[in-house]
């Protein structure tokens, strides 16, 4: 399993994170050529929506940590290892292209990046954590 797909399933408590969360999206019908169109096959419920930021705040030591501008401390909220070689390998994975270093401009890009694709897969975001 990826290490972004623990972060949403800690977040959502997705038992199948490796598949994107589309709420209320339900798969396109598929009809052979010259056939009426299926109705949709049942699936799945979708994932209740997710308010990220009061499931972080209410987190054990939340409120001793800036998970809301630090991938590290987001990470620790989390449960997650939050080093240096957990954060590169996450680095590779959402497809930072910049040097792998733990600088600056590394973990704001990460932390910017993993809000982004929570509020893409569901994820209730408020504004300032988006901008």
């Amino acid at each position: 399993m990826s290490l972004f797909s623990d972060i949403l399933k800690k977040i959502f408590g997705n038992k199948d994170a490796d598949t994107p969360l589309t709420p209320g999206a339900p798969p396109a019908p598929s009809a052979a050529p010259g056939a009426d169109t299926a109705p949709p096959v049942a699936t799945e419920a979708p994932s209740p929506a997710v308010d990220v930021a009061a499931l972080l705040d209410a987190k054990p030591g939340a409120g001793a940590l800036n998970w809301r501008t630090s991938i590290v401390d987001l990470l620790k909220v989390l449960g997650m290892n939050s080093d240096l070689e957990h954060r590169k390998a996450l680095a590779d994975e959402l497809g930072y292209t910049g040097a792998k270093d733990g600088s600056v401009e590394m973990n704001t890009w990460l932390h910017k990046e993993v809000i982004k694709k929570i509020k893409d897969n569901g994820g209730i975001v408020p504004s300032d954590l988006t901008d």
